[in-house]
């Protein structure tokens, strides 16, 4: 791990990659909201982070990016100095800003850091016991503290309309398996057709094989964009069942059945915040800071928050703030 850097030499490297990574985010959508968030104080008007210097990142997925805009904005009000480098884009690059010292605080998923992070192939379905692992590789090799997770698993699922859901009475992948070869259509994104724990060894799980007579013929697999795949579950023309994220805004909007993964193939994604081993030791009182945080985030709340960007367009930076003072966590400055 690359040394941290100190003092104004290590706030001059950081104003840079600011301007670095903000230029970079042109064409993510997410400029408007890059490097910025509201103002706010503590209820109390205590400042537990005074003379704090601490730089939070996110990768530039919505929910990445929101997580990142209420950290940032709750440290700021409890006094610390906060660089915003949200929304990051790529996941290598946020989680290489946090590996090498630039950045202090991150959130990310326990599936992530199991399955990409650390390259394990054991399936540990109990979220806490990934946690726990994923949270001792993290500080052995990586001088990183994963901190206790939330309570939402923003895993891969499989959703399907409500009307097909009624006409073909399914609610959880092992009745999908069950359906004629015909009514078996899927659509994906490309990544996750790829994935060591994706589409196809998801079908082998449940014993629908690809592109094997009897499982899931090439033909009944369309290949689209991550966004689009939602729209087209809904409607229901290209496919019957689609990939999805369980806390994405557009399930509730779009009114779509999150099918049971009754088989426990797909890995825990329980959020968490992770801040570099120094800094925590430095500042021990984000352990309780962010706790506070993670003790109201649940999977609910965040596809509201999610669908409060994607399908209204609101700024990040906006909805991170309104939520923190509807939990009464802050206050306008």
């Amino acid at each position: 791990m690359i040394a941290r850097g100190t003092g104004r030499g290590r706030v001059a490297i950081r104003g840079l990659l600011v301007l670095v990574v903000a230029a970079l985010l042109a064409g993510c959508g997410l400029v408007s909201s890059s490097g910025t968030y509201r103002p706010a104080r503590l209820p109390d008007g205590a400042q537990p982070l005074d003379g704090a210097d601490l730089t939070v990142v996110s990768k530039s997925f919505t929910e990445h990016v929101i997580l990142g805009k209420i950290t940032a904005t709750y440290l700021a009000a409890a006094g610390a100095t906060v660089t915003d480098m949200t929304g990051a884009p790529g996941s290598a690059s946020g989680r290489q800003l946090l590996l090498d010292g630039t950045a202090d605080v991150s959130w990310d998923y326990t599936g992530t850091a199991w399955q990409a992070y650390h390259a394990q192939t054991e399936v540990v379905t109990d979220p806490q016991e990934l946690w726990q692992r994923v949270a001792d590789l993290e500080l052995q090799q990586n001088d990183l503290v994963w901190l206790p997770p939330a309570d939402f698993n923003n895993t891969y699922a499989f959703a399907t309309s409500r009307s097909n859901a009624d006409r073909l009475g399914v609610t959880t992948l092992s009745e999908v398996a069950a359906l004629p070869v015909d009514e078996r259509t899927f659509c994906i994104d490309d990544e996750f057709f790829s994935r060591s724990d994706g589409f196809r060894p998801m079908l082998d799980a449940y014993g629908m094989p690809y592109n094997k007579p009897d499982g899931v013929p090439q033909n009944n697999v369309t290949s689209m964009d991550t966004g689009v795949v939602y729209q087209a579950t809904a409607v229901g023309n290209a496919c019957n069942f689609g990939m999805v994220y369980t806390t994405d805004g557009r399930i509730k909007n779009l009114d779509l059945q999150v099918l049971e993964d009754d088989r426990g193939f797909f890995l825990p994604y329980n959020g968490a915040a992770i801040v570099g081993r120094e800094t925590l030791e430095q500042y021990p009182q984000l352990r309780d800071l962010l706790g506070t945080i993670t003790a109201k985030l649940t999977e609910p709340m965040l596809q509201q928050l999610n669908a409060r960007v994607d399908i209204d367009g609101e700024d990040p930076a906006d909805v991170a703030y309104d939520w923190l003072v509807a939990e009464h966590l802050v206050v306008p400055a």
